[in-house]
C-alpha cells in the first residue's frame, strides 16, 4: 500500500467526547453560554480534531505551494509567467504579504517548489518537484495520472515533516500565475456549475481576459472530460502542481489529527479535491476565509464549511490562513486560560 493509499485510510472523524468536553468547559467559563461565538465554536471544532477538549497554542507553519500553468499561454492572467520564481525569490527574502502576517501570527512559512517553470535555486525552498509546469488545459491534461498522485504524496510527506517537527496548526497558501483558471475547472468539474457562474477577476483581469478565461474553461472541460467522482482524475486532467501538493497536505494533516486552515480560492480547490478522494478530510479543515473569487463562496458551501473572515481577500500565499491562525490562537487561549464560574467565585444566572 502506497502512502496516498495509507494516508486516505488513516483518516478517522472527529473525537465526539472531546467535542463534549469543550463544550462543557466553554459552558463553564466567565461569560454568558455562545457569547465568544465563533471563538467557542472553533475551540470545540479543535478538540475534535485533536482529540483533546483544551488542546495546547501549538507550533504553527503555512505550507505555501508554488508552480507554474500552461494555460497562461491562454492569456488569462494579467500576469506573466515569470512572476510565479519572482515572488518564490520574495518568499525567501521574507518580503511577501504572507511572510508579514505569518510573522504576526508566530507562524513559520514553509514554501515548496511543486513545479516552477524555471528551477528554483534558492536556500530554503523544499524542492518537491513533479514537473515544470503543467500542460494547457485547455488543449490537453494539465499532468498524467502518475504525477497527480507524486504531487498528493509529495504535500502529504511535507505536513507529515512538520508535524513531526512539533507543528500542531498548519496553513495552505500558494503562488502559481494563471492557477485561478485551473481552480475554476477543479470547481466547474466537481459542482456542475458553469464557467460563467464561477470564473472570476482573479489578479484583476480586465473583461476580454475574462472572457477569454471563461473559454478556457469551457475547453478544459471539453477536451479533458474529467470524471466528477475521481478527485485524481479531475486534478489529471484540469488540475495544478501546487493544488495537488496543498490536497496532499490536507490529506496528511488530516491522518495526523492536525487541524488545517484553508486559505483561498486555489486552496479550496485542493481542498475539494481532498474531499472528493476521502470525505472525511472536511472535518478536519477550518476556512479562513471568504475570497473575492465568485466560486469561493461555492466551494465552501460544497463542503460545509463556514468562513472565519469576510476581507475581500484575493491574493493567496496563505494570506487568509495566517490571519485566521491568530483567531484560532485566541480560541484556544480563551479554552485554557479563562476562569470559569467556580475558580474565580463569580455566581451564575438563576
Amino acid at each position: 500500500m502506497g502512502l496516498l493509499e495509507r494516508t486516505i485510510e488513516a483518516v478517522g472523524e472527529l473525537d465526539s467526547r472531546a467535542m463534549a468536553a469543550a463544550r462543557a468547559r466553554q459552558d463553564s467559563l466567565t461569560k454568558p453560554p455562545g457569547s465568544l461565538g465563533v471563538l467557542e465554536e472553533l475551540a470545540v471544532r479543535v478538540a475534535g480534531i485533536t482529540g483533546q477538549a483544551m488542546p495546547a497554542v501549538a507550533d504553527k507553519a503555512i505550507i505555501t505551494m508554488a508552480a507554474d500553468h500552461g494555460v497562461v499561454a491562454e492569456g488569462v492572467s494579467a500576469w506573466p509567467a515569470e512572476v510565479t520564481l519572482q515572488m518564490v525569490g520574495n518568499f525567501v527574502a521574507g518580503g511577501a504579504a504572507i511572510n508579514v502576517l505569518a510573522r504576526h501570527a508566530g507562524a513559520r512559512v514553509v514554501v515548496v517548489d511543486m513545479g516552477v517553470a524555471t528551477p528554483v535555486q534558492w536556500e530554503g525552498v523544499r524542492n518537491c518537484r513533479v514537473r515544470a509546469g503543467t500542460g494547457n488545459i485547455a488543449v490537453g491534461p494539465a499532468m498524467s495520472r502518475q504525477e497527480a498522485v507524486a504531487c498528493l504524496e509529495a504535500g502529504i510527506a511535507v505536513a507529515n515533516e512538520q508535524i513531526d517537527g512539533g507543528v500542531g496548526l498548519l496553513g495552505t497558501g500558494d503562488m502559481g500565475i494563471g492557477n485561478t483558471t485551473p481552480s475554476s475547472a477543479i470547481l466547474a468539474a466537481l459542482s456542475g456549475f458553469s464557467a460563467e457562474r464561477i470564473v472570476g477577476r482573479g489578479t484583476g483581469i480586465d473583461d476580454t481576459s475574462w472572457q477569454r478565461k471563461v473559454l478556457a474553461v469551457q475547453k478544459a472541460l471539453a477536451v479533458n472530460r474529467p470524471d466528477p467522482w475521481d478527485g485524481i482524475d479531475v486534478l489529471a486532467k484540469v488540475g495544478g502542481l501546487e493544488i495537488g501538493g496543498l490536497a496532499g497536505c490536507i490529506l496528511g494533516a488530516a491522518a495526523r489529527r492536525v487541524p488545517v486552515i484553508i486559505d483561498g480560492f486555489i486552496s479550496g480547490a485542493a481542498a475539494l479535491i481532498a474531499a472528493r478522494i476521502q470525505p472525511r478530510v472536511r472535518d478536519f479543515m477550518l476556512a479562513s476565509h471568504l475570497s473575492v473569487e465568485p466560486g469561493h463562496r461555492v466551494m465552501l458551501d460544497l463542503m460545509g464549511l463556514e468562513p472565519i473572515l469576510k476581507m475581500n481577500l484575493r491574493l493567496g500565499e496563505g494570506t487568509g490562513a495566517a490571519l485566521a491562525m491568530t483567531l484560532v490562537d485566541a480560541a484556544l487561549k480563551i479554552q485554557r486560560e479563562m476562569a470559569t464560574f467556580e475558580s474565580a467565585g463569580v455566581s451564575q444566572k438563576s
